[in-house]
């Protein structure tokens, strides 16, 4: 919101995700990179869907990350993004469980009963729509096609759209509950994907936590203001469309 002049949040931001991929985020032995959890001291190899708005948290903060790791942090925004792509598309119902584990031969599968649920929930959506609006690479469309298809076909109820029990299972029962993040987050993103950069775009607004769009602040605008140098950003957002490895 403060159009890159709050340097104290940018600077709690960059150690912050240090800390998160020294720490958090590992590949798993099929090459899926991966956010774990930590508990009791120790990584658990496991992600949750919750996570997987990390994508377009790593792609949005790319650009003036210290060091010239912004192509970086693009790229392990791509990463991400495919891992969650993957989580879904190792179910049936083509919907990312609620969480899902790295161990034992597992790669992004959910192995108890009580993670194997979808609600409705809008963060891998997300991140496509951030990596779609950073590269312009086609697959983040196609990822968020195939999943609103899914909602379609396995979520559409009578009176709205409800979350399922396990999308492990080609009979889903459904838990009878229209979560207001899908029309609020989920929907949103999905039409943010496949609409033009020119509805909200980045260099204007910031979106929270609940994808309200907050306006920026452009202070380089008002009298005695600064405009900020020029970024190598989409640059290496270009070449990584070229070069993508996921």
């Amino acid at each position: 919101m403060s159009d890159k002049t709050d340097t104290e949040a940018r600077k709690t931001y960059d150690d912050a995700i240090e800390a998160i991929e020294r720490h958090l985020i590992r590949k798993s032995n099929g090459g899926l990179t991966f956010i774990g959890e930590w508990k009791n001291g120790h990584l658990e190899r496991k992600m949750g869907h919750l996570t997987c708005f990390a994508g377009g948290m790593f792609a949005l903060g790319a650009d003036g990350s210290p060091d010239d790791k912004a192509g970086h942090y693009l790229q392990l925004g791509a990463e991400i993004a495919h891992t969650c792509h993957e989580s879904y598309d190792r179910t049936v119902l083509k919907l990312g469980p609620e969480a899902f584990k790295f161990d034992s031969g597992l790669e992004a599968v959910a192995v108890r009963q009580n993670e194997k649920y979808y609600i409705l929930r809008p963060e891998v959506i997300e991140t496509y729509w951030y990596m779609w609006r950073f590269t312009h690479d086609p697959k983040y469309r196609q990822w968020g096609w195939e999943a609103a298809q899914a909602i379609d076909k396995y979520c559409r109820v009578s009176g709205g759209f409800s979350g399922v029990k396990d999308v492990y299972s080609s009979n889903p029962t459904y838990d009878d509950v229209q979560q207001s993040f899908f029309l609020a987050e989920t929907l949103k993103y999905l039409y943010l994907l496949f609409s033009g950069d020119e509805l909200l775009p980045l260099e204007n607004w910031v979106f929270n936590t609940e994808a309200h769009p907050l306006p920026v602040l452009h202070l380089a605008d008002a009298p005695g203001g600064r405009s900020p140098p020029h970024s190598p950003f989409f640059l290496y957002a270009s070449l990584l469309v070229k070069d993508s490895s996921c």
